[in-house]
């Protein structure tokens, strides 16, 4: 595997110009729901349009996004449940629903420069096809939790950062980079370039997790929650990682096999 490079820029700038010409709308479903979530996003310091507050008696953390959002000048519009209902994706909104500007994705390269600007080795999550929202959220809450510096989805036939994302991850959405790519092998040929080890999970593997030297550069690539790892992005590891399983079901979550995983690399690095 080729390290980093510093004559690297011209794979650098090809690789910036395809994420560029692919670049589309980002969908996010305009909202943010419950407190928590709405909390994290108020004090994050991003773009609010308006926040929609259940009319009524104000009670608890409410109070306290009443108080940051005309602290911070965003409108607030008081409405009935059912309006909120009406409005929202999780149907679990807690009486506070804030309508956002699409998610911005970053590209690869703005994770790799946040790792540097922190003057650490790269800690990546790839999640090659998560289709569940409500796993692609608690791998998010999981990975800013452990700092990691970044996550990588796939643009088609994975879950997007949505309202049921955010609110799954508690608000970690507005802390991590993610990226969204159109090809996961060439971004696993990318980052290889820029000195990135990469291990995948994979039942079938004959080295335990734990076994791993992670404490150099890697990314961690998470596979779908019905099919694991594509077979080429599976060919395109420098290395894989397992599980063991001692059980009669022989798979775990994909949340709960990445936060296995991640909390590994955590306990290396510390």
């Amino acid at each position: 595997m080729s390290k980093f490079n510093k004559n690297n820029s011209n794979a650098n700038k090809k690789y910036n110009r395809e994420i560029s010409r692919e670049k589309e709308n980002k969908p996010y479903d305009d909202i943010v729901e419950g407190r928590n979530p709405v909390l994290e996003l108020l004090e994050s310091g991003k773009d609010i349009n308006k926040i929609f507050i259940q009319a009524g008696e104000k009670n608890g953390s409410i109070n306290k996004i009443v108080a940051i959002a005309k602290e911070k000048r965003v409108v607030m519009v008081e409405v009935q449940k059912s309006k909120l209902d009406e409005i929202s994706g999780t149907k679990n909104h807690q009486g506070v629903i804030a309508i956002v500007p699409p998610f911005e994705y970053c590209d690869v390269y703005d994770i790799l420069q946040y790792a540097k600007e922190k003057k650490e080795k790269p800690f990546i999550i790839i999640l090659d096809g998560i289709e569940d929202p409500h796993n692609l959220g608690s791998i998010i809450r999981t990975a800013e939790t452990a700092g990691a510096h970044g996550i990588i989805i796939p643009k088609r036939r994975a879950a997007s950062v949505n309202a049921t994302v955010a609110k799954t991850s508690a608000g970690a959405v507005e802390h991590v980079k993610i990226a969204r790519v159109s090809n996961i092998n060439e971004t696993i040929k990318y980052l290889k370039e820029n000195g990135v080890w990469i291990y995948g999970t994979d039942g079938e593997a004959r080295n335990m997790y734990y076994n791993q030297d992670f404490r150099d550069s890697t990314a961690i690539i998470i596979g779908s929650e019905g099919f694991g790892m594509s077979d080429l992005v599976k060919k395109n590891c420098d290395g894989l990682v397992k599980i063991p399983m001692k059980g009669k079901i022989n798979s775990l979550n994909a949340s709960v096999a990445a936060g296995i995983i991640i909390y590994e690399v955590v306990k290396q690095r510390l």
